[in-house]
Order: C-alpha cells, then structure tokens, then sequence
C-alpha cells in the first residue's frame, strides 16, 4: 500500500509548510522555527526523490509504495532483439556480408520499436492505473467505503510502479 511520505504531492506540501515555517521563524527571530522549517523542507525533497524512484531487478520494478509490477514483453524481447541484431551488424562487418550486416541492422531497428512500444505500453497504463485508481479512491471516500478505497490505492500504487519504470528505462537510453 501506499506510504503519504513518500507522495509527490505530500512532498510538495511538506516543502511549503517548512518554508512557511522557516519564514516565521526569520520574522519571529525564532531559530527552533527557522531551523525546523528548514528541515521539513530537506525532507520533502528527499520525499519528492524517494517517490519518482523505481528499483528494477530484470522485467520487475518495485517503487517506494511498494508496489511490484512486471514490464511489458515487448521492452525485453526489443532489448533482445537490438542485442542480436547489433551482433549479427557486428559479424557482417567482421566476415564482410552485406546481407548480414544489413538484416542485423534491420533486427536492431525493429527491436527499438518494439522496446519503446512496450515503453509507451507501460507508461499508458500506468498513466490510466494512476488516474483511474486516484478518482475510484475519492469515490470510495465520498462514499465511506474503505475497502473500495484500498482496492483504488493499490490500482494507483500500481500505476504509479508501471509509469516509474517506464521512466527509468527511458531516462537510461537518453543519457
């Protein structure tokens, strides 16, 4: 289930209170106050960090609310695909066949695609987990139904997980 300390928008929260309380304590001359809000605004952005992470060990992820999801196929048979198609380019250039070299280099395109297919496949859904899970969680409030909210969380959690790695993945190739 989700942890609030480790929400984007708890973050964000923590950060304007510790300012707001840093700020009084400058008027007030008050160094507790000042020292205080101080640190409330450290800890936010470290939360802010902790919640845009997400650990992946192979086709798995797990982010800070601990959700675990698996990626979609597509991104590790594109990975796969890019590996041999780069290898058979390689073997081309080394035996001299054009029609090797130019067949890899066909199997490392098409592996990108289908990569980032399974890129966007994640990301989306991940996307629509989140909203879909925030909306039935405000729901299930409204309505006093807290296992419906539960469910909703866990939904979000997983959403949130399928969007951070999708991310993570992306943000390696482009750097």
């Amino acid at each position: 289930m989700s942890d609030k300390n480790t929400s984007t928008l708890q973050s964000y929260v923590d950060s304007a209170t510790g300012a707001a309380q840093s700020a009084l304590g400058s008027l007030t001359g008050s160094s507790a106050d000042k020292n205080a809000g101080h640190a409330k605004k450290e800890d936010a952005a470290l939360k802010n960090d902790l919640s845009h992470t997400a650990a992946k060990v192979g086709p798995l992820s797990a982010s800070s609310s601990g959700a675990v999801t698996k990626d979609d196929p597509n991104r590790q048979e594109g990975a796969w695909n890019q590996t041999v198609g780069s290898a058979k380019e390689t073997a081309g250039n080394l035996v001299g066949s054009e029609d090797l070299k130019r067949t890899g280099a066909e199997q490392n395109a098409a592996g990108k695609g289908q990569e980032a297919q399974g890129q966007l496949n994640d990301f989306g859904s991940g996307i629509k987990n989140r909203v879909g899970g925030a909306v039935g969680g405000a729901v299930a409030g409204v309505k006093g139904d807290r296992d419906a909210q539960l469910r909703a969380q866990e939904k979000h959690d997983v959403g949130k997980t399928q969007q951070r790695s999708a991310e993570v993945d992306i943000q390696k190739q482009n750097a």
